[in-house]
C-alpha cells in the first residue's frame, strides 16, 4: 500500500478531530506521498501550523493573502500540483461552503479550483451530521463528484455517542488506497 510520489493536498478545518489529521499526514509521508497542507484559521485553534509543516516537510498554506512566491497563486498552483485533495476533518461549515461555492479563505478558494479527486472526511457532532441542511449539502457535493467518506460512529468530543466521529487515520489511508 504505497503512495510513492503521489501529490496529496490535505485541507484541515476547525474541529477537534484536527489532531488526527497530524497522524494522517505522518502516515501519508510514511507511504511515500508528497504532502502539502492548507489550514483554516479555525483549524489553528486545535493544531499548529508548525506541527503540520514539520510532519508534511512543507510550508503550510494558512491565508489567502500569505506571502507566496510572486509567480505562485497558491490556491490555484497547489490544486494543480495535487493528484488528490483530502479535507479532514471536514466540518459542517466547510461542507456547506463548498456545496454552495463560497470562497472566503485559502482552503475554500482552493477547493473551488480542484480538478483531481476530492475526498471530504466529515467530522462533527451527531446532531449536526444528521441535520437536514448538512445532509442536503452532502447530496449536493456527491452530485458534484465529491467523494464523501462516511463518518465513524462512537464517542464524540461532547461526551455523546453517535455518528459524526472522524475515522481513524489508518481507516482514511485504507479508504484512499481503495479509491
Amino acid at each position: 500500500m504505497k503512495l510513492n510520489q503521489q501529490h496529496i493536498l490535505v485541507g484541515v478545518t476547525g474541529g477537534i478531530a484536527a489532531y488526527k489529521t497530524a497522524m494522517f499526514v505522518r502516515l501519508l509521508k510514511k507511504q511515500g506521498a508528497e504532502v502539502r497542507v492548507i489550514m483554516t484559521s479555525a483549524a489553528e485553534k486545535f493544531i499548529t501550523p508548525l506541527t503540520m509543516a514539520t510532519l508534511s516537510e512543507n510550508d503550510v498554506g494558512r491565508d489567502l493573502f500569505d506571502q507566496a512566491p510572486l509567480h505562485e497563486v497558491r490556491h490555484i498552483h497547489w490544486v494543480e500540483w495535487a493528484d488528490l485533495v483530502i479535507v479532514a476533518p471536514a466540518t459542517a461549515n466547510t461542507l456547506a461552503k463548498v456545496a454552495h461555492g463560497l470562497a472566503d479563505d485559502l482552503l475554500s478558494s482552493a477547493l473551488l479550483a480542484v480538478q483531481c479527486p476530492l475526498l471530504m472526511v466529515p467530522a462533527m457532532h451527531h446532531q449536526m451530521w444528521t441535520h437536514p441542511a448538512t445532509q442536503r449539502n452532502i447530496k449536493t457535493l456527491q452530485q458534484d463528484g465529491v467523494i464523501i467518506m462516511p463518518p465513524a460512529e462512537g464517542d464524540l468530543a461532547s461526551g455523546d455517542v453517535g455518528p459524526g466521529r472522524m475515522p481513524e487515520p489508518e481507516a482514511i489511508l485504507d479508504y484512499i488506497v481503495n479509491l
